[in-house]
């Protein structure tokens, strides 16, 4: 199967999977997956196969770097989120992450110090995001929602792959780490059942990003080393255990 057809066929079939989970499991829930790299992570997964071990490297730092602009996209729109339109409070959130990639990509750090510089904001963020105790159950989603995510989320992989040697490696990375399904999860939620079910799921989020983080920077420090395959097992493998620990956070947080 060349890239073309593998681009077709596992990201649609990667996000159709964890939208129906989250359909299931509620709101929070579905924040947290989409932590997940889902679509930056297949995107670093065919820039190796197209560009090379190297720039793919170069791609990981700043989609792990991305990991802070997402912070930043979740608590702007939360902290507007009760007093805003929906659509308001995305173009804040939206803004905010394009206003964190310009600093961001300006940083010179080496990979652990920018490592501990993006856990440190998460942390941050968790603590200044606004909490939701709960609401109402959401709405059933209108038929049209997975079928549009799996087209949308297609798109996006291959227009950045198809744009990375013009991008380079770093806007690249920082580019595919826009959370996408996070914001279309948080509006569409907002819009349909108030601000509380798009607080949980940008609270969800939140807590997703950790495994997010874990999964660039094992990408970063060991692609050109060991390869593709062993590379993306390891920061996989990574990945799952900070989502389960992610997960007992949040289910704690629910039970509280």
């Amino acid at each position: 199967m060349d890239g073309l057809a593998l681009k077709l066929v596992l990201t649609p079939t990667l996000i159709g999977a964890v939208s129906m989970a989250g359909r299931r499991w509620g709101p929070g829930v579905s924040g947290w997956l989409v932590g997940f790299p889902l679509t930056s992570g297949p995107v670093a997964f065919f820039l190796a196969l197209d560009q090379g071990v190297s720039f793919a490297a170069g791609a990981a730092v700043g989609s792990m770097t991305g990991a802070a602009a997402q912070a930043a996209f979740c608590v702007l729109y939360g902290r507007l989120a009760r007093r805003r339109h929906w659509a308001m409070a995305l173009l804040a959130g939206s803004l905010a992450f394009a206003a964190a990639t310009v600093p961001l990509q300006l940083l010179s750090l080496t990979l652990v110090p920018l490592l501990m510089l993006v856990m440190a904001t998460l942390v941050v963020a968790i603590f200044i995001m606004p909490r939701d105790s709960g609401g109402p159950r959401p709405a059933p989603p209108p038929p049209w929602d997975i079928p549009a995510r799996l087209v949308v989320t297609t798109a996006i992989v291959l227009l950045l792959t198809g744009l990375a040697r013009a991008l380079g490696p770093s806007l690249t990375g920082l580019l595919a780490t826009f959370p996408l399904y996070g914001a279309i999860l948080a509006g569409f939620a907002h819009h349909l059942d108030g601000p509380g079910p798009a607080i949980r799921v940008l609270r969800g989020l939140l807590l997703g990003l950790f495994a997010f983080a874990g999964f660039f920077f094992v990408l970063a420090l060991l692609i050109e080393r060991t390869g593709i395959a062993q590379a993306f097992a390891a920061a996989i493998s990574t990945a799952l255990v900070l989502q389960a620990g992610a997960l007992w956070v949040m289910r704690r947080d629910s039970r509280a």
